[in-house]
């Protein structure tokens, strides 16, 4: 056995011609990258792992080379094509060589990389959180919010230094109607791996002032598409999904959707549309109101016509009653009347007839029966008379009953709409124009039209600002 004995150097070497011949060509090679990175002189160094997906044990393990005239073009190749930073914690399909050095051991030198695997490694882990999120019955409970008719509480999750932040800021402070919006900023990573934790971190402090905002605005302007993989993140969606406020995203991308945005109730290109969205929701409602200011100005004319109409008619049907009432009374006064006339001269004919029949024997009891029917005949008519006058003043009563009723009505009529009225011309002097710019307001015109947007501004041009005491004429220097 001693004949056989090598050195280290020879049994590494022989390990190495032995690799040589067995891997003489490339292979390619799935794996995950755990670790990174990039020396002063552009060489790549990684270390390659194999990970059990169910238990998430390391399986394998190799260290990895580019050297720097390979990683100046695979690095911009892959990032390009998959918008996805090179970066650890990603799943990569490389073509290497087998290299075994007697020093150094072995390791595997990165020759190509097919970004196809990788993009969907990205896609598969990206419907893995999307199916996550529904299966934990999340996905559509943001959407389902009610959004405020008109969002002027504003909470912003954005990096202070984001491109797109000031032009936001500046969009819905300078709107053309003057729409005041309260904007608070959570300052939050818009970048990177810590993108994921800083945006909940964010989201956690603008919980704790959930009853105070109506919206949260996640934005984050410019940067670049690489850095779109960061909001793909289950613990974001998560928060966002179930975020107990509408949540309007603007993170300025035009073609992909990330998982956050699928998630939100509204999804934006970018923080300038975001500040559109919240300026055309506000500018719809104010329209609104006029309309309705002027639906309900034709609805009180309409009310005034038919309640005018209404008293009309019914001091036409009341004058009607009255003459009616009036000449049955009168009707039924002259059938008594001829009736009492019609009985008095025949009663008196048969006392008359019975007199002279008896006046011989019966002169005395003759005079006295005369006497005690005249009576009677005269208490017949007072009765008649009071009850006729009775009845017509329970006729006058009744009449006056209902002029009364129909004087308070009328009255009462009036003061309401009297009141309404006043209270129309009130609000009418509240959006009146002039009084809007004597609380500090003013309208700036370009060519005689008002400007709404500075988008519609250019250097050189004149403006005139109009106050409430006169107006300004002024030239934009800069935009």
């Amino acid at each position: 056995m001693r004949d056989t004995q090598l050195s280290l150097l020879e049994l590494n070497q022989l390990v190495k011609n032995t690799l040589d011949d067995a891997f003489s060509n490339l292979v390619w090679v799935k794996a995950e990258i755990s670790e990174m990175t990039v020396n002063r002189t552009g060489h790549c160094y990684l270390e390659l792992v194999d990970v059990d997906p169910a238990t998430k044990a390391v399986l394998a393990r190799a260290r990895a080379t580019i050297w720097s005239y390979s990683f100046r073009m695979l690095r911009p190749y892959f990032e390009t094509t998959t918008g996805q930073a090179f970066s650890q914690g990603i799943k990569v399909l490389v073509s290497v060589k087998v290299e075994y050095h007697p020093v150094y051991g072995f390791s595997l030198n990165i020759r190509d990389i097919d970004p196809s695997y990788t993009m969907g490694d990205m896609a598969r882990k990206r419907r893995e959180i999307i199916q996550q999120l529904q299966e934990d019955g999340v996905f559509d409970m943001n959407r389902e919010l009610e959004l405020p008719l008109v969002p002027q509480r504003i909470a912003v999750v954005s990096s202070p230094t984001a491109a797109g932040l000031q032009d936001f800021m500046d969009q819905l402070a300078n709107n053309p109607q003057g729409i005041h919006f309260y904007t608070k900023l959570f300052p939050a990573v818009m970048q990177g791996s810590e993108t994921a934790d800083s945006i909940i971190h964010a989201l956690e402090q603008v919980f704790q002032y959930e009853d105070f905002f109506d919206v949260v605005c996640i934005m984050r302007g410019g940067g670049a598409q690489l850095d779109l993989a960061s909001f793909d993140h289950y613990e974001l969606a998560y928060h966002v999904a179930q975020f107990p406020i509408p949540v309007i995203t603007g993170i300025g991308h035009d073609k992909d959707e990330t998982v956050i945005d699928l998630v939100a109730h509204t999804k934006m290109k970018t923080p300038t549309a975001v500040a559109e969205f919240l300026i055309n929701g506000a500018e719809r409602f104010e329209q609104l109101l006029q309309d309705l200011q002027v639906r309900f100005a034709d609805l009180l004319a309409q009310r005034l016509a038919e309640e005018q109409e209404f008293l009309e008619e019914a001091v036409a049907s009341l004058k009607q009653g009255v003459r009616q009432l009036v000449s049955e009374e009168e009707h039924r006064f002259e059938i008594s009347r001829l009736h009492l006339q019609n009985r008095v001269p025949r009663f008196l004919k048969q006392k008359t007839d019975r007199f002279q029949k008896y006046s011989q024997r019966l002169s005395g009891a003759g005079q006295r029966l005369l006497k005690d029917e005249m009576y009677r005949l005269h208490r017949k008519a007072g009765e008649l008379q009071y009850r006729s006058q009775r009845l017509l003043a329970a006729r006058q009563t009744k009449l006056d009953e209902c002029r009364h009723v129909l004087k308070i009505r009328m009255t009462d009529g009036f003061r309401l709409q009297t009141n309404k009225l006043e209270a129309f011309e009130v609000k009418k002097r509240l959006v009146d124009p002039v009084r809007v710019l004597q609380r500090g307001y003013s309208l700036a015109y370009k060519n005689g039209r008002i400007v709404k947007s500075v988008a519609d501004l250019g250097e050189g041009d004149q403006l005139e600002t109009r106050l409430a005491d006169g107006k300004v004429i002024s030239k934009i220097i800069n935009k």
